[in-house]
């Protein structure tokens, strides 16, 4: 490997070199990421298991939580819940100006 006499480069030379190197080390990165991932699975495969057996089936996909359960009902309408979750129903919103409390609407 050739040295580089980095004191007779002119401001330009510098950030190449600099880019040029930055981006060198990002595929060496890379490069290792690879190899090692390869032997994670030849090991894995070795010892007769898949990638599922060892780490899951659920890489990458989300969980559906399911229903979540009410947690407050409007007292004007009982077909009307929330479970507390996100953006607050406009009933929601009326009931508290109009008086109630968030333990009033209580499920």
């Amino acid at each position: 490997m050739a040295a580089i006499d980095i004191k007779n480069l002119n401001h330009n030379q510098l950030n190449d070199l600099i880019s040029k190197a930055q981006s060198r080390q990002h595929e060496m990165k890379k490069e290792k990421v690879v190899k090692l991932r390869e032997k994670i699975h030849a090991l894995i495969k070795a010892e007769g298991y898949s990638f599922d057996d060892i780490f899951g089936g659920t890489r990458g996909k989300r969980r559906s939580g399911g229903v979540v359960p009410p947690k407050y009902r409007n007292p004007a309408n009982a077909e009307q819940t929330w479970s507390g979750r996100g953006k607050r129903p406009r009933w929601f919103n009326d009931a508290l100006k109009a008086g109630k409390k968030e333990k009033d609407l209580l499920v």
